[in-house]
């Protein structure tokens, strides 16, 4: 198997070029069917809480609560706590039960949910991923409730707030058809040019003098130019 230096390689490539570009325009066209038909829409949404102590009022804040250093160190302690509580069996199978939803399982709820915590703060951001966006907002919505009043029972503190509620996503977030198209075509390109190099490689038919110089280490002195006959009929005979 011959090897190809990197002008050869140019040379093959450029000769080959509307077979890489009819290859390419193949695959972005499939990337556009599998993008478009293919890969079914999901949608996300998120709510965002914050613990806060509110129970103590203090005589210097207007209609305000005393937050101490001691507070804000143990509400980001419980942060980790509360962010596997949220997909708890009890938090999520009440959120079924009060959304009414039977079409899907506690198991495929729970991986359908992520739950982030701001390094250093108290925000926790709990976000879910739906085939449905008002399903999805609803349900990221109703965990916060179901959260606040399972804390409110288990710890008998009221420390959960919402900051952000979850709205209905207008797009979905796992589709954009450019990116698909773009990566299609960039998959098509590789495909092509892999093919002509290793067609290339395991072609081993003399073509050129190049080809004999390589294949012999010896240096072609001349060569019989190829010369096409046209056979004329002179006098009714060929």
């Amino acid at each position: 198997m011959e090897e190809l230096d990197l002008k050869q390689l140019i040379k093959i490539i450029w000769n080959k070029k509307w077979l890489i570009i009819i290859v390419m325009l193949l695959f972005a066209i499939l990337g556009g069917i599998y993008s478009y038909y293919f890969v079914t829409p999901k949608y996300e949404s998120s709510t965002t809480l914050v613990l806060a102590k509110t129970e103590e009022p203090v005589s210097n804040t207007v209609g305000g609560t005393a937050i101490t250093q001691t507070d804000l160190n143990l509400n980001q302690n419980l942060v980790s706590t509360y962010s596997e509580l949220i997909k708890s069996k009890t938090v999520l199978r009440k959120v079924l039960s009060n959304l009414g939803i039977e079409d899907i399982k506690e198991e495929e709820l729970k991986r359908s949910i992520s739950v982030n915590s701001v390094k250093d703060t108290e925000l926790i951001e709990i976000t879910v991923n739906n085939t449905n966006a008002k399903q999805a907002a609803d349900i990221a919505n109703e965990i916060a409730t179901v959260f606040s009043e399972q804390i409110a029972e288990i710890y008998n503190i009221n420390n959960i707030h919402v900051v952000d509620r979850a709205e209905e996503a207008k797009e979905p977030y796992n589709i954009n058809h450019i990116k698909d198209i773009v990566l299609f075509a960039l998959i098509g390109i590789v495909f092509s040019m892999a093919y002509i190099l290793i067609a290339n490689l395991l072609d081993t038919t003399i073509k050129d003098q190049e080809n004999v110089e390589r294949a012999t280490d010896l240096l072609v002195l001349a060569q019989i130019p190829e010369i096409s006959f046209e056979m004329k009929k002179i006098g009714g005979r060929k």
